[in-house]
């Protein structure tokens, strides 16, 4: 051993000492790269526009609740009730319809559109028969209501026309009433606004008062017809399936 070695291990400590800082360094950084993003990056939130919510509600595959799109996009209630307003506005004179169903919004083609979309994706019109036509009345103005009031204002059963109207998505099962037997209790949804070119069911025509009247009464008969007339003026295409959800035709 030379007289220089005891001073080999201190100078072998300072590459060592080296070493460790950069491994503490680079631990550090795992530890920063370990942390989760902010949960708000890459979102619009209060910033969200109406362009960004068309182009999500042009793609999305459904109707989408307010819930959704708060979720989806970081923005408040009163955001996304702000911007669904100004989209409402933006669109009124376009190709493309907001659909509102309560909390579930969607986009759907204008109805003046729809003999041509129809005629591009090769749909017969099918049209419904006066019985279901006035069934699907009754459940539009009633909403929500059982097939037992369905029928009293008929007069007649109701259960094919149901059933019809179910299998067409005009009609939506929207929970069960709490009178004794907890029948079903029905109502319009999302694809009965894009059929009938309405963008909520306060769109619907006003009826005379008479027929309203009628519409709440047990012996009513007279006044679903009436009602599916009013229902289905100045809308030729009614049950012709030709307006079809924005982005996604069936």
């Amino acid at each position: 051993m030379s007289d220089g070695d005891p001073l080999e291990p201190a100078a072998a400590a300072e590459p060592d000492a080296a070493a460790a800082a950069e491994l503490d360094s680079a631990a550090d950084g795992a530890d920063d790269a370990a942390e989760p993003a902010d949960a708000s990056d890459g979102l619009p939130g209060d910033a969200l526009t109406d362009v960004q919510l068309e182009a999500l509600l042009f793609v999305a595959e459904r109707p989408l609740s307010r819930r959704e799109l708060g979720a989806i996009t970081g923005a408040s209630p009163e955001t996304i009730d702000g911007r669904l307003g100004d989209l409402q506005v933006v669109l009124a004179s376009r190709g493309l319809r907001l659909i509102v169903d309560g909390e579930r919004v969607a986009l759907a083609t204008a109805p003046e559109a729809g003999r041509l979309i129809g005629r591009y994706i090769g749909r017969e019109p099918t049209r419904l028969s006066p019985a279901t036509l006035e069934t699907l009345a009754i459940v539009a103005y009633r909403q929500p209501a059982t097939k037992s009031v369905i029928e009293r204002i008929r007069g007649v059963d109701a259960d094919y026309a149901i059933r019809s109207l179910l299998h067409r998505r005009l009609v939506v099962e929207l929970g069960r009433s709490d009178a004794p037997g907890r029948p079903i209790l029905y109502g319009t949804g999302v694809e009965f606004l894009e059929r009938f070119g309405l963008t909520s069911i306060d769109d619907l025509p006003v009826v005379d008062a008479a027929i309203a009247e009628r519409l709440t009464l047990p012996d009513a008969d007279a006044a679903a017809g009436p009602a599916a007339a009013a229902m289905t003026a100045g809308s030729p295409e009614i049950g012709a399936g030709a307006r079809q959800p924005a982005g996604r035709p069936r």
